[in-house]
């Protein structure tokens, strides 16, 4: 039997997506954090934002997926609500109207236009939740007052989902650190609530130890050696596009939320960083 004709499984395009996987561009904690780790517990980073070499590859980014001809296919974009990652798909997936080289420092407050994907703020693939003042939000309607052309009202079908209906940060515990298994069930969440949506190609701008969770949950049935290299570490501003296959039964969810809180996920010998 020829091997490579025997791995090739066709399934129809309407149970696929293609994922474009974007960390953040580099950010005052990454820049602070690299030289003391202790410096992440510091009020002064609350809800860091990019560094003036993260706004640069944010540009560059900007300036890849137009060349590349990618943001003409993106149908939405998905993005964690901290300041970093909004600025990361503001600026590498907004408007036109944007494409100033980056002089606009925020890669914010700018009108949206028809040539831009709609950009979405979802809590779930927001970075590791407690005790680093980096990884708090700010208020809602800060959020909206910096972002206007983010969507903040998203609107779900899962009732486990938590929405940006509140003004602070409720996910968020100055005391305690979210836990690998936390993490590991929340992307399961996050991951069952991207199959309501319609959209076939979508960009989740989101933080390097999210990301890789997403990976873990979604390379589960992959061989080792591809399921290392898939959830390898995340660059600055790197895009990886996965395309992913939905293997369910009609109707049969990923995971159920009543399941969520007692998932094991396994993570090889792959190391997390954010």
């Amino acid at each position: 039997m020829n091997t490579a004709a025997a791995a090739q499984f066709p399934y129809p395009w309407q149970r696929c997506k293609i994922i474009h996987l974007v960390r953040h561009g580099q950010a005052m904690h990454n820049v602070e954090g690299d030289k003391d780790r202790k410096a992440l517990l510091s009020d002064h980073l609350f809800d860091a934002q990019l560094s003036p070499l993260g706004l640069q590859q944010v540009s560059k980014l900007r300036k890849d997926v137009r060349a590349s001809g990618l943001l003409k296919k993106i149908d939405l974009v998905i993005t964690s609500p901290l300041y970093r990652t909004m600025q990361t798909a503001m600026g590498a997936f907004g408007s036109e109207s944007q494409a100033d080289g980056g002089s606009n420092d925020n890669f914010s407050a700018v009108p949206g236009g028809v040539n831009c994907p709609k950009i979405m703020a979802v809590e779930l693939c927001r970075d590791r939740l407690g005790q680093r003042p980096c990884d708090k939000r700010r208020r809602v309607s800060e959020c909206q007052a910096l972002f206007p052309c983010i969507d903040f009202t998203m609107a779900s079908s899962l009732a486990a989902l938590p929405k940006m209906d509140g003004e602070e940060d409720s996910m968020w515990n100055p005391d305690v650190r979210e836990s690998e298994e936390e993490m590991a069930a929340r992307m399961v969440l996050f991951m069952e609530w991207l199959w309501t949506r319609p959209e076939q190609h979508i960009v989740i701008v989101s933080h390097g130890i999210i990301l890789q969770h997403i990976l873990y949950v979604l390379g589960n049935d992959c061989h080792p050696t591809v399921r290392s290299a898939l959830c390898k570490r995340f660059d600055n501003c790197e895009l990886r596009p996965v395309v992913i296959v939905d293997k369910r039964e009609a109707d049969s969810p990923l995971c159920s939320p009543r399941e969520v809180g007692n998932l094991n996920v396994s993570r090889g010998e792959v190391k997390v960083s954010n």
